[in-house]
């Protein structure tokens, strides 16, 4: 379990984390998310012990960062893919960890076998792919058998294969009951693999939430509605907090009714419907809406067909 409490992480005249308090728990894969500038880079540093808080506390396990006799043994950590000394081999990196925290030559070579490494374990690490650097990463991160596994961008530089391979990952390492913490810039990706998100902007916590409320409570569901009588049907559902947009001569989107209340108008009525489909925002639109003023960074906007 990772229980951050109060947390805060001051630069000079910079407030980079603001009194953060949250608890990533066992079992489940928890998205880490926010714009570029929003802290998620320092709170994970705070986590696994690189920099020290202003304020506040992060505990992993029950313990601080400097009170873990083993650290890799406690939590693993993929927060730079290209830490690996360019000359040394995939097996000479993961050994130096290992001998370093105890841990036995035969863990190694699992690792290298988890990760897809085994074929290229004695090949100089400089000449790996940014794929192949990313999987001596996890491998690395892995090394001490964690209970708590907390990973930076980790399918960044993957190929198609690669992203398969971390999510089914992931999901066996939150089976066995692990702690996994995982941040990301890629929605699509994390909303294949979170099943809890954490937000946060400007260093302050937004949401807390599993995704399918996340999404949820940042969307309304939205019903579109296929009938060859589609203007009658929209006169009869126009009413307080209902939203009807014509898409076409046959085809409405509702939001603020359910598809059931829908059919159940048009059949009283006798109207045919080919077509009631509900949707949701995606965790990408919802994120979107979430943190449009917590972005730091914005690109000017253009009007539509600007050169």
């Amino acid at each position: 379990m990772i229980e951050v409490n109060e947390l805060s992480k001051r630069y000079g005249s910079t407030l980079a984390v603001d009194s953060l308090t949250f608890t990533v728990t066992p079992g489940v894969v928890t998205g880490f998310l926010g714009p570029n500038g929003s802290g998620k880079s320092t709170t994970m540093r705070m986590l696994v012990g690189l920099d020290a808080p202003t304020a506040g506390t992060v505990k992993v396990g029950g313990r601080l960062p400097h009170e873990h006799e083993v650290p890799l043994c406690q939590v693993g950590a993929l927060l730079e893919a290209g830490a690996a000394h360019p000359g040394r081999s995939a097996f000479d990196h993961l050994h130096a960890l290992a001998v370093t925290n105890g841990i036995g030559r035969r863990r190694v070579n699992e690792v290298l076998a988890l990760s897809g490494l085994a074929e290229v374990a004695h090949r100089r690490s400089g000449g790996f792919s940014l794929g192949m650097g990313q999987r001596l990463g996890i491998a690395a991160a892995l090394l001490g058998d964690p209970a708590t596994v907390v990973l930076d961008e980790p399918v960044n530089g993957l190929d198609p294969e690669g992203i398969l391979w971390i999510r089914d990952l992931l999901d066996r390492l939150a089976a066995e009951g692990r702690t996994v913490f995982v941040s990301s810039h890629l929605m699509r990706e994390m909303a294949q693999i979170a099943q809890h998100v954490i937000v946060i902007g400007k260093g302050r916590l937004m949401a807390d939430l599993p995704v399918a409320e996340f999404t949820g409570a940042l969307s309304g569901r939205r019903v579109t509605v296929r009938s060859p009588q589609a203007a009658a049907l929209r006169e009869l559902l126009l009413g307080p907090d209902v939203t009807i947009t014509t898409v076409s001569r046959t085809e409405l989107d509702v939001e603020g009714l359910t598809s059931e209340h829908i059919g159940d108008v048009a059949a009283a009525r006798g109207i045919p419907v080919h077509q009631l489909t509900t949707s949701q925002a995606s965790l990408e639109e919802a994120f979107m809406k979430l943190t449009r003023e917590a972005v730091e960074y914005r690109a000017p906007e253009f009007a539509r067909g600007e050169a």
